[in-house]
């Protein structure tokens, strides 16, 4: 299954992803930048890059291996990709944090990289993530305009917020230790693996059939 933790920038996706790698077995822990990222990446090159990603964790399920991957794509993304519905299952973690924190760390991570209007769009995609999380017509159009053309976001364009399918756990790292995080991450993984072995992920096989919908869900 997909295991992904998304969110914008500095929120510490990658920290604590590669922190709790070696508290898993059968799970490989990558993050969606190490393919590489052209000078001016935009949205048609991200939906083409989670296609990529999709297949990679295709490629990992044939094994019998989880994937935990760190990125920026949201969970509309995701079930838009064109290989999205061959994986057993997928979960995705929005992992937050306070906007000043943000702010900080991107100063300090990238000193002088960011002019303000950069660091507001940083906090601005953020906050969309934030709504994409609650209900998946908050503002389609963000991620949809000048969109990838194999992307299928038919599949999930007449959801409501009320939908079993539309699950996000929002782990906030505001003044949060590290170690706390990586434990909540660590926990919400098992959550999801085991509501997956039970046959209770909402986002299991099946998914993309409107005529079928989990009983029973976890986020």
């Amino acid at each position: 299954m997909l295991l992904k933790l998304t969110g914008s920038s500095c929120s510490g996706k990658s920290t604590l992803a590669f922190s709790v790698a070696d508290r898993f077995q059968r799970v490989a822990v990558h993050d969606f930048d190490e393919i590489g990222v052209p000078e001016r990446p935009d949205r048609h090159w991200r939906h083409r890059m989670t296609e990529l990603w999709m297949r990679r964790a295709l490629e990992y399920q044939d094994c019998g291996i989880d994937l935990l991957l760190t990125g920026q794509s949201p969970l509309g993304e995701v079930l838009a990709a064109p290989s999205a519905p061959l994986l057993d299952g997928i979960a995705v973690c929005l992992v937050d944090v306070a906007d000043e924190v943000r702010r900080h760390r991107l100063t300090a991570r990238d000193a002088g990289r960011w002019d303000a209007a950069a660091v507001d769009a940083f906090l601005g995609w953020a906050a969309w993530h934030r709504g994409h999380a609650l209900d998946p017509r908050h503002r389609p159009d963000v991620i949809i305009n000048g969109s990838w053309s194999g992307m299928v976001w038919q599949r999930w364009a007449g959801w409501t917020a009320g939908d079993p399918r539309w699950r996000h756990h929002v782990l906030d790292t505001t003044g949060r230790s590290v170690a706390a995080s990586v434990d909540r991450v660590e926990q919400w993984v098992t959550e999801q693996r085991d509501s997956h072995r039970a046959g209770r992920l909402a986002l299991s096989r099946g998914w993309a059939d409107k005529s079928i919908l989990p009983t029973d869900h976890h986020a």
